[in-house]
């Protein structure tokens, strides 16, 4: 289901819902006993990326509440990346169907369900400002209720039955806002957290791959690939995704690959299976046999991660490959901002660099417009970064992988 179908669903239906359910709640009120819960489920239905922003936060429950029962509602499309983290047990989580209506609905009443079931006795809702989210998290029965709540702003209502009310802080980075979701839980004042959660002192788990599963992968992408073989490899992620405003320019792309390429490496152009126009394009550009096309190329995730250790460098637009790298942290990153600020979104890996401008109008896609940018498309934010900009921090991060290789 594309994204101005989910806007729209969220907006014209799950207004009047969570109206109606405030109403409920007010008759009906099931707040929390001070008993600290044993069933806990955490709600998120965004990007891929967000759940590895989110493992703080997991880790957090986890020491918190060490008696109780992690759940997760989320997109199927999603699942494999939570399997990565293994951070709860696959049994232990509840997935949805978005591809249409009809299955949506089907697996919401289904979800509902299963949670009533559980007796699910907290919900911690980590979507910013979506209905549907928040509209799961009261008929889940919980007397937790944690979400991010618009106080005094105006607009972005999602109901008034949400009892552990976070403010949503634009100006803090979206893990620390997740901790201040598992924080909530024992908070009791209004707005809750006016003290700063604990800090989060653990490290971005890194994916251990056997020795054997590298040098096949490695194999595998040689015989497809063989003209890359003897040549470090630099991977582009040129697509925008479902938001194509926050993609660098792709003639950008275009000349920075053909640069990198007359310099003797070898350039993999990743994506979806639906990318593969985009990828192709900057193929046909270059017209190098070391320059091809990867979109559709990877099975999985895993699949992503595990080519990602063949390759020196990678260079992405916001987007889940950014946020996966800091699963792979020898991988150095570079990734653009512009619609969306590093200051929220930054990768939690050590070794990535961020471009942003902070021009007046950036960022544009917030939660308080649902992501929905104003913008004509004309992304001065991100055609400003020029590719010689890009190439320059290319060849830094380049040497200093280089020297570390050696050292």
């Amino acid at each position: 289901m594309d994204i101005n179908r989910q806007r729209a669903i969220d907006r014209y239906f799950g207004v009047p819902i969570c109206w109606l359910l405030s109403g409920v709640n007010r008759i009906i009120s099931n707040d929390p006993d001070g008993v600290p819960p044993k069933h806990i489920v955490i709600i998120l239905l965004s990007e891929m990326g967000s759940l590895v922003l989110a493992q703080p936060m997991f880790m957090r429950l986890k020491e918190q509440y060490p008696d109780a029962t992690l759940h997760m509602l989320m997109f199927a499309k999603n699942r494999e990346v939570l399997d990565l983290l293994d951070v709860m047990p696959p049994e232990n989580v509840i997935t949805l169907d978005d591809s249409n209506i009809k299955s949506l609905v089907k697996d919401s009443i289904k979800a509902i369900l299963t949670m009533r079931k559980l007796k699910i006795d907290a919900a911690i809702d980590c979507e910013l400002f979506a209905r549907i989210s928040s509209i799961f998290s009261y008929l889940s029965g919980a007397t937790f209720r944690v979400g991010f709540h618009r106080h005094t702003q105006e607009g972005l209502y999602r109901g008034n039955f949400i009892n552990r009310a976070v403010t949503y802080n634009p100006y803090r980075h979206l893990t620390q806002q997740f901790l201040s979701l598992a924080a909530a839980l024992e908070s009791n004042t209004t707005p809750t957290n006016k003290l700063l959660p604990e800090p989060y002192t653990g490290k971005t788990p890194v994916l251990e791959f056997p020795d054997e599963e590298l040098l096949q992968t490695t194999r595998e992408l040689h015989n497809f690939y063989p003209t890359i073989k003897e040549k470090k490899l630099v991977l582009i992620y040129p697509s925008g995704g479902i938001l194509p405003i926050r993609a660098w320019p792709l003639q950008h792309y275009c000349e920075l690959a053909k640069t990198l390429l007359e310099e003797g490496y070898a350039v993999g152009v990743i994506g979806l299976k639906g990318d593969r126009a985009i990828a192709q394009h900057v193929v046909d550009y270059c017209k190098d046999t070391a320059c091809v096309n990867l979109a559709g190329y990877t099975r999985s995730v895993r699949h992503l991660l595990a080519v990602f250790h063949r390759a020196s460098l990678l260079v992405t637009n916001d987007g889940g490959p950014g946020q996966f790298a800091a699963l792979t942290p020898k991988l150095p990153t570079i990734i653009f901002f512009g619609p969306e600020t590093p200051a929220l979104y930054k990768s939690l890996g050590n070794n990535s660099y961020c471009f942003y401008r902070g021009l007046p109008c950036s960022p544009c896609l917030t939660a308080y417009n649902h992501r929905s940018s104003p913008c004509d498309g004309d992304n001065q934010c991100l055609k400003q970064i020029s590719p010689q900009q890009v190439l320059a921090k290319a060849h830094e991060m380049l040497a200093a992988k280089q020297a570390g290789a050696t050292a």
